[in-house]
């Protein structure tokens, strides 16, 4: 192996993904050598070592997340990309918990792995050191398969070894505190507080008193002592919710908490130290917002260390599925009731619909659905059309087609009599009947709502024999 050419070595149990990559690797003028089990990988390694490693998660045998805590050990500066199709966020953080220099879902595109191992050769044996791995917490309400969800797993994933401060932006409904709950719980400050703050929730006056606390006859009604969050959040982690809403003074008061990590309670004479990492969120562009003097420039580089957008349900379609399913799971559990499931024109409903309200709308529509709906199956005539159902007349017009059609094709199976002969009069008697009935036997009234004259009209009912 000469250092012009890597080498790669590709961990997977599906013989296809191996051709192809061996291939593509080849063709790329890289080194290439695969293995179906991680086993075997481990005793061609004693010999021999790889520049970078490529290695599914899930095989018979030894996992690849089992693979990377024991290369951790004997080959710390070995470059691992892990691949895998089940892309959850579980998944992303172990890798990246484990060392991996990157993760990569599958399908992915050929080139964007091949760019990945390029990168991971010229890093030329860089590694990255993450506290051990362990069962960690789940958070199942993240959910996604979506390439900008895998992009949230993965920014999760590479934080899980830091305190930094992050910024995460997002329409409202898009999941944001489940993606603070997840950043806390996979970083050190895992076993500490998590206090969550929604800063638009509450009156600006009494904000102040809810962040940094307040001493004793601070105010009229402060009878006690409070505690602050900030206090509350002490070692553990703050998230603070629509902090686009906070008033200048509060900006100002926060900065100086990020900057010097103490404060003042209202009221207060005595500083008071604090360890807290902070998370903030948004449904503003805080950059506008800067522009438009609303919000503190030097605050918004403070909390926009990292920033992590929560992508909208629209933009993520393909998941709607899954998380309907995981949501009526959920809804069933709390009513006691056997889990809903949707048949496939209604799923393609729910699909369409642009969900304005995010995840948090389809958490509210599988309870709802799972109340209202009937049948064990959900149809399209279960769906509202305030989640993009069909409204009444719009049902009836498909149901009479969808009559029509059945009606045609047992007649095709009856006999061969040519199906308008059957059809078309009867079709125009019951037409006729209903716009004589609209408009109380006014022949000229009922010929025009059928788009006829009146003597059409005349004339078709003599023909049917309806007067």
């Amino acid at each position: 192996m000469s250092a012009s050419e890597p080498e790669v070595w590709v961990v997977d149990d599906d013989q296809s993904v191996r051709w192809v990559l061996e291939k593509a690797l080849r063709q790329a003028g890289l080194g290439s050598r695969s293995f179906e089990r991680a086993e075997h990988l481990l005793e061609a390694i004693e010999h021999r070592s790889p520049d970078v490693l490529i290695t599914d998660v899930r095989m018979p045998g030894m996992s690849g997340i089992a693979l990377l805590d024991r290369l951790r050990d004997t080959q710390p500066d070995l470059p691992i990309i892990v691949i895998t199709a089940h892309s959850d966020l579980d998944n992303a953080v172990a890798a990246y918990k484990g060392g991996a220099f990157e993760y990569l879902p599958k399908p992915f595109d050929i080139d964007e792995a091949l760019e990945l191992v390029r990168k991971a050769a010229r890093a030329n044996g860089a590694h990255r050191h993450g506290p051990d791995d362990d069962d960690g917490h789940p958070i199942p309400s993240l959910i996604g398969q979506a390439p900008a969800m895998q992009e949230v797993f993965r920014s999760i994933g590479r934080l899980a070894g830091s305190s930094m401060t992050v910024l995460i932006t997002g329409e409202s409904g898009t999941g944001k505190e489940l993606v603070a709950r997840a950043l806390h719980e996979h970083s050190p400050r895992a076993d500490k507080p998590f206090i969550a703050l929604n800063t638009s929730a509450i009156a600006s006056e009494l904000l102040e008193s809810e962040l940094f606390g307040h001493e004793k006859g601070a105010f009229t009604g402060a009878d006690s002592r409070r505690i602050g969050r900030f206090e509350q959040a002490n070692g553990g982690t703050l998230f603070l919710d629509e902090i686009g809403d906070m008033s200048p003074a509060l900006q100002t008061r926060l900065l100086r908490v990020l900057a010097e990590s103490e404060f003042y309670r209202v009221g207060g004479q005595t500083s008071i130290k604090v360890d807290v990492r902070v998370i903030a969120a948004t449904n503003q562009d805080l950059a506008r917002a800067v522009k438009e003097a609303r919000f503190r420039e030097d605050l918004f580089h403070r909390l926009n260390v990292i920033r992590i957008n929560t992508p909208p349900l629209r933009q993520r379609r393909e998941d709607i599925p899954l998380l309907l399913k995981h949501y009526f799971a959920e809804a069933a559990s709390e009513l006691g009731v056997a889990a809903k499931s949707v048949d496939s024109e209604a799923m393609d409903l729910l699909r369409a619909y642009d969900w304005p309200g995010n995840v948090r709308q389809v958490v509210n529509a599988a309870r709802r659905l799972t109340v209202t709906a009937p049948g064990s199956v959900i149809t399209t005539q279960d769906i509202p059309t305030d989640l993009g159902g069909q409204d009444v007349s719009a049902r009836a017009a498909q149901d009479w087609t969808r009559s029509l059609a059945a009606w045609a094709e047992t007649q095709l199976g009856e006999n061969g009599r040519p199906l308008l002969d059957t059809a078309l009069p009867e079709f125009e008697k019951t037409l006729i009947r209903i716009a004589m009935a609209k408009t109380k036997g006014h022949r000229q009234a009922a010929a025009k709502l059928l788009g006829w004259g009146r003597n059409t009209l005349a004339r078709k009912m003599k023909s049917l024999q309806m007067d």
